[in-house]
């Protein structure tokens, strides 16, 4: 059966890639994704041990590096990512905060509740309860001022469009800025959780029921049934342990710069590289990446 392994990083060297093929099959052939980016090694038999094999091989390299069948499969028809950390550089509840002083205090749960210490519901609305009295024009200012998409967002969206997926940002963070960052990246579909404005400032409420970890698998599976894709055609992207059950159902389920409780349970990880690297692993060329 065909294989390939394939190598991520910001530098990626001719050394890099003969200590990879000094442990690969006799054969290996290499096929440059991207010069000095990312490239895959093609190879026929089983992929089993292959991939750690590489992996110690290369040691404390800034490598990422996946293995998987070779073939039109490895490129998927649906992507479903989380919003906070994975598409945008930060968590915007974190963000809100700080407008009221009270940035550490919500960092703080945000921290435990990704590393899976807190639940996710219980979490949230003792979050929210602390944004209470701000402003439509406060959320606005937050969004305007400290929300960027994360390097490779564009392209990665973008590509995937253009090669007929459906892209989806799925988030248990809040619609206000669902809403624009989808539009921003260019997503197809977006969900979050909705907040409560009375007169034109936060309640502390948020609306029933909580998008969390079961809503985002949700979400995973009724887009894909839309589709008529079975999971194996879908890629899901996220970095804490509220994605850990849509990551663990994709067919191809990626741990983003992750927190450990997702980074240990997902079979494939990008540590160091961008959101371009989603691409590479489906096998697209850097020449065919769009924005």
């Amino acid at each position: 059966m065909s294989q390939v392994l394939t190598l991520i990083a910001k530098q990626l060297t001719d050394d890099h890639v003969r200590i990879a093929l000094s442990v690969m099959p006799t054969g290996t052939v290499v096929d440059w994704l991207a010069p000095g980016k990312a490239c895959d090694l093609l190879f026929s038999g089983t992929a089993v041990a292959k991939e750690a094999a590489v992996r110690q091989a290369l040691g404390q390299a800034s490598v990422d590096l996946f293995c998987q069948p070779a073939g039109p499969g490895r490129r998927r028809r649906l992507l479903v990512a989380d919003m906070d950390s994975t598409i945008i550089t930060t968590e915007c509840i974190d963000e809100m905060a700080d407008v009221l002083g009270q940035k550490a205090r919500v960092a703080a749960i945000t921290e435990r509740t990704m590393a899976g210490e807190i639940g996710f519901a219980e979490a949230l609305r003792e979050r929210a309860n602390m944004l209470a009295g701000l402003t439509e024009a406060d959320l606005q200012a937050v969004y305007d001022q400290r929300i960027r998409l994360n390097p490779g967002a564009n392209e990665l969206v973008a590509t995937m469009r253009a090669h007929g997926a459906q892209t989806a940002l799925v988030s248990g963070g809040f619609s206000f800025f669902t809403e624009r960052v989808a539009a921003a990246a260019g997503f197809d579909h977006q969900r979050g959780n909705r907040l409560h404005f009375v007169d034109g400032r936060l309640n502390g409420q948020v609306a029933e029921p909580i998008l969390g970890p079961e809503a985002k698998l949700a979400a995973l599976q009724s887009l894909a049934a839309q589709g008529n894709l079975a999971l194996e055609a879908t890629l899901a992207v996220g970095d804490g342990a509220n994605d850990l059950a849509m990551v663990e159902a994709a067919g191809l389920g990626v741990a983003y710069h992750a927190k450990p409780v997702l980074a240990q349970a997902a079979t494939t990880r990008i540590d160091h590289g961008d959101l371009t690297a989603l691409l590479y692993l489906q096998g697209y060329r850097a020449a065919q990446f769009q924005s």
